[in-house]
């Protein structure tokens, strides 16, 4: 028994040696015999990357030259980047012998599917892409969107990130910026200023409006052009005339140049003496007597609501009205 068990065991072991020699040797003439394909495997493979390299860097001098936005630089970048090597692996495994048909069957139904899963984070990206391309809005611009108005602190390719003035992070999808009306009012240099201040009826009207203009004046913040500072009398209100006053100012400056204006405005209104109103409303004190039409004759009564005793022959219901009828001709035979 035991001469046939160590029997046994020396074939098993000759069986798996050889098993690894007929693999060596498989692996052997496979090299021996594609020394060349082989070589222009690894050929082929530096030469991808190093084509690659150049690609992209002759692709970032020429973003740079255009002054394109850091993000939008690196995103494409990161694309290009991302496609050449797909093709590379692509040819190495054609060149090998590898039948690539399906693989991109199966990269086309992964990036199918992932697109479908994804397709609110591939709005918002392609939100991103036209906000950056478009320069529609830019870091440190105060924008305004549906409720939510800030300081814009950072834009990437799904989120728009604005700090509110009350120092909170709010972040905007992109696709919301794309689709919402969007006011940006740091676009441009220089913003108007607009007031309107209410006076009491009396006050003298070329006086009120000397008075606003030489505030705006005063202030150096307040441009003189290309349009000068303005003031005339707009409304006439129930209880006040109002007055519709603007300037320019840098977009910068615009609160400093308002709450300037505002307080020294008031200010100059107390030293003229001008009134500024408060609401009025006139009171008329009644001394005649009121008499109120009323008519005598109460509501009706339900026929429901009535006692039955006390019902109308036009209130009971058919078949009692009926039974009466019988018992009254009854009463008379008898």
């Amino acid at each position: 028994m035991i001469s046939l068990a160590l029997m046994a065991e020396t074939d098993s072991t000759r069986d798996a040696a050889n098993s690894f020699a007929d693999v060596w040797n498989n692996i052997v003439v496979f090299f021996t015999s594609n020394v060349w394909n082989i070589l222009t495997f690894f050929v082929a493979l530096i030469f991808g990357f190093i084509l690659i390299k150049t690609i992209l860097l002759i692709l970032r001098k020429i973003f740079v030259r255009s002054k394109m936005e850091p993000i939008a630089r690196s995103f494409l970048l990161n694309i290009i980047k991302y496609v050449l090597y797909l093709l590379l692996v692509i040819a190495l495994l054609a060149m090998i012998g590898v039948n690539v048909t399906g693989i991109i069957t199966a990269i086309s139904a992964a990036i199918l599917a992932v697109g479908m899963a994804l397709q609110n984070n591939i709005s918002n990206l392609a939100g991103g892409m036209i906000i950056v391309s478009m320069h529609m809005i830019r870091q440190g611009d105060y924008i305004s969107v549906g409720d939510n108005s800030g300081v814009v602190s950072n834009i990437n390719f799904l989120f728009t990130t604005i700090n509110t003035s009350d120092n909170k992070r709010v972040m905007i999808p992109n696709s919301t910026l794309i689709n919402s009306p969007l006011t940006n009012y740091g676009s441009n240099g220089t913003r108007r200023v607009e007031f309107t201040f209410s006076v009491a009826y009396e006050s003298d009207v070329e006086a009120v409006k000397n008075i606003i203009q030489s505030v705006m004046r005063s202030n150096d913040k307040v441009l003189l052009s290309p349009k000068e500072p303005f003031c005339r009398l707009k409304t006439l209100g129930a209880s006040s005339i109002d007055f519709f006053a603007t300037c320019w100012c840098a977009t910068s400056d615009y609160w400093d140049v308002y709450y300037y204006v505002t307080e020294h405005v008031f200010n100059e209104f107390k030293r003229a003496g001008v009134a500024i109103p408060y609401d009025q409303a006139e009171i008329r004190i009644r001394t005649d007597e009121v008499h109120l039409p009323v008519i005598e004759e109460p509501l009706p009564i339900r026929a429901e609501e009535q006692p039955q005793d006390e019902q109308t022959d036009e209130h009971k219901p058919p078949l009692i009205k009926k039974l009466q009828e019988i018992k009254e001709i009854l009463d008379e035979d008898d």
